[in-house]
């Protein structure tokens, strides 16, 4: 039992009215708590886990970890970063696996984000801050499964990356059956679903997008029925090569909106009105075009006669074109 623990049992003992306890006591204490640990771990009540510090340098991000390293920057970690100055430690254990490399012995599934906070405080004037990890043995599978319930409800893992994740997973461990894999997860096949379908993205399109974080699920649930028809699916192309060449810095909203503009009809140019009269200082008929009804106006006080020449004109040229 280390000094640390042993003041700590004392500082609770010593708010006790009765008073501090002899020493015996505490011993005895002490002795029947540990028994009480080892008989939980013998039942199997208690799971003991391997925890320990080490160099970050030590570790290697796992090829199929669901969250880009690369886009970890100061900023998007600095909660992180200044949460761990904070404590002078970090409080929750990265999990790792073992590997084959001696320099770098340990492979990262959950952690990422804390990986690089303890790298960044070390390259800046932090060193002594070392990197908490629990280290595991985990199948491919298991591993995959374990970031996925870590990751699942965090909002700083965007719905790209997961869907990058689970369109690798569907095939690597299930065989592409998305109902077992659903099944596995815990999820309705639909959530599933969706996930996989935003994974399908062309690249044109998914390179119109400034960052991989700005790619949401409903955007493929939106772009999906056009995509599907091949007009569409053209001019959706076109314009994605557009936005990714122009420079022009837009934020996720901002790109769809163009993508809708692109997909609207053109609209169609209003034609002049027609006029029909039998004579220069006789009363007109103007006839325009509304969609597919054709609207007829005239002077209220215009005579029949002059009504019904400026009318024949009308039917004339109108019955006219329909012939041709």
């Amino acid at each position: 039992m280390s000094k640390k623990h042993d003041a700590i049992f004392d500082d609770v003992l010593s708010g006790l009215d009765s008073g501090p306890a002899p020493k015996a006591e505490r011993a005895g204490a002490r002795f029947l708590n540990r028994s009480n640990r080892v008989a939980e771990r013998a039942s199997g009540d208690v799971e003991e886990k391997s925890l320990r510090w080490v160099d970050p340098e030590e570790c290697r991000m796992w090829k199929r970890h669901n969250r880009a390293y690369e886009l970890l920057t100061e900023d998007n970690c600095r909660d992180l970063i200044d949460g761990i100055r904070s404590q002078g430690r970090q409080e929750f254990p990265a999990i790792v696996r073992k590997t084959s490399d001696p320099d770098q012995p340990y492979e990262v599934i959950c952690g990422a984000r804390r990986h690089f906070a303890i790298k960044w405080l070390r390259a800046n004037n932090y060193p002594q801050f070392r990197y908490l990890v629990d280290l595991r043995e985990l199948t491919d599978e298991e591993a995959f499964r374990l970031g996925d319930i870590e990751n699942r409800d965090r909002e700083d893992i965007s719905d790209y990356e997961r869907a990058r994740d689970y369109s690798d997973a569907v095939t690597r461990y299930y065989g592409g059956k998305q109902k077992a894999m659903a099944a596995r997860l815990e999820v309705s096949e639909a959530w599933l679903s969706r996930y996989l379908q935003l994974s399908k993205l062309p690249d044109e399109i998914v390179a119109a997008f400034p960052s991989i974080r700005e790619i949401k699920e409903l955007h493929a649930r939106t772009l999906k029925p056009f995509l599907g028809r091949p007009e569409d699916r053209e001019k959706l192309l076109e314009t994605a090569k557009q936005m990714a060449a122009d420079g022009v810095g837009r934020d996720g909203v901002q790109v769809m909106n163009v993508f809708k503009a692109a997909l609207k009809p053109p609209v169609s140019k209003k034609t002049s009105p027609m006029v029909f009269q039998s004579s220069p200082e006789k009363p007109a008929v103007t006839c325009m075009h509304k969609g597919k009804k054709i609207v007829l106006e005239f002077p209220a006080d215009a005579s029949q006669d002059d009504l019904h020449e400026a009318l024949t004109a009308f039917m004339l040229s109108h019955f006219a074109v329909k012939d041709d």
